[in-house]
């Protein structure tokens, strides 16, 4: 895992124009800096006469890499006008300047007031639909390690006040099960995600993975009884408050690269594809997700019914009240259901995007500015 700078510039098309008749401006990588390298996951072991350990010239490597990650987030943070960091974790078959320019508009969206990190993993393998996405699950698997670390490093920087994770497609999968074992690690210490890695936000665009898998790695550790909590386990205990933290899926019925996804792997309902509609009585009496965000709030789903981006896939970068929602979930933090997101209510915790002539329905005038 290495780490640096990514300079993005607006090239304007000759061909397309964007609202109000202007051309658009479109992102395109034109410098990349490398700061700084970890060595390679997993670090090597080494047997000593006293048992095994870590080798202390990797360890040595790693906290150097560490420090000057930590470091550069601090930088940018004091350039920043919130302590406050957006890390983006993109899909399948996306290059590195796919992910950097995705990250740069999500960045636009929320009028750069952020500190904006794109954690790219080694996705678009060659092969076609069905080999080249089998390739790309492999590479998300791998990359969970060090997407882990990353959170965690960037976490511990001081300058840091929160994180909000964004994840599209099979991102979505990728963070997911780095939180599962950042969730882990902070029940075993008697923490919670948020208390030990800032986490505020969980944002997933389309996420490609089935719907009890996703559960299973958000809920699956911490509902286990017999999971220690400190050195022993406390089956009746209470669980460490979820605190701010708060989880936003945003899915269509109309994504047809998740119509193909589900029937490669047999999914009855894929996460990027639920809708109110889609979750019969029996499953949202018995899934997890379903009860746990209705009775705490944890979660909102967000259905988007238009059909922006390929395939109906890439709505998050391309739909502008898409873009305004989320600019209001994030910078404005407003939730479900108050005056300046474009929501319109269908079952909690189901809400329907208000896109095109039926925005006109929202006042304009209902950002709420938060004050640092």
């Amino acid at each position: 895992m290495s780490f640096g700078s990514v300079t993005l510039a607006r090239e304007r098309s000759r061909f397309h124009r964007g609202s109000g008749g202007q051309r658009d401006a479109s992102l395109q990588v034109s410098h990349t800096t490398k700061l700084g390298e970890f060595p390679q996951s997993p670090y090597p072991i080494e047997l000593t006469p006293h048992g095994p350990r870590r080798v202390p010239t990797t360890v040595d490597a790693h906290m150097r890499a560490a420090a000057g990650l930590q470091g550069e987030v601090a930088r940018r943070l004091a350039m920043a006008k919130r302590k406050e960091l957006v890390i983006f974790v993109h899909g399948y078959n996306n290059s590195f300047d796919d992910a950097a320019k995705a990250t740069g508009k999500i960045c636009d969206t929320l009028t750069q007031e952020f500190v904006c990190v794109s954690l790219s993993w080694p996705a678009g393998g060659s092969g076609g639909a069905f080999y080249g996405y089998n390739i790309d699950r492999e590479s998300g698997e791998f990359a969970v390690a060090d997407v882990k670390k990353a959170i965690r490093i960037i976490s511990a920087t001081v300058a840091v006040k929160r994180l909000h994770l964004v994840a599209h497609s099979r991102g979505a999968d990728v963070l997911l099960s780095a939180l599962q074992q950042l969730g882990m690690e902070a029940y075993v210490t008697r923490s919670s995600p948020t208390e030990r890695y800032k986490i505020n936000n969980v944002v997933l665009f389309a996420p490609d993975i089935d719907l009890d898998v996703a559960t299973a790695k958000l809920f699956g550790f911490v509902s286990d009884p017999d999971a220690p909590h400190g050195t022993t386990a406390a089956p009746y205990g209470p669980l460490p408050p979820i605190g701010p933290l708060h989880l936003t899926v945003y899915s269509s019925p109309n994504d047809k690269a998740l119509a193909l996804s589900g029937g490669l792997f047999g999914s009855v309902v894929r996460l990027g594809s639920l809708t109110s509609a889609s979750i019969s009585a029996k499953e949202a009496g018995s899934n997890a997700l379903w009860k746990n965000s209705q009775l705490s709030g944890v979660a909102d789903f967000i259905e988007y019914r238009g059909s922006a981006g390929f395939a109906g896939h890439s709505y998050f970068l391309s739909d502008p009240a898409v873009q305004r929602d989320l600019a209001a979930l994030l910078r404005d933090r407003l939730k479900a259901g108050d005056p300046g997101r474009p929501l319109v209510e269908t079952k909690r915790p189901f809400w329907r995007v208000l896109s095109g002539n039926s925005e006109n329905q929202l006042s304009r005038d209902g950002r709420n500015q938060f004050d640092e």
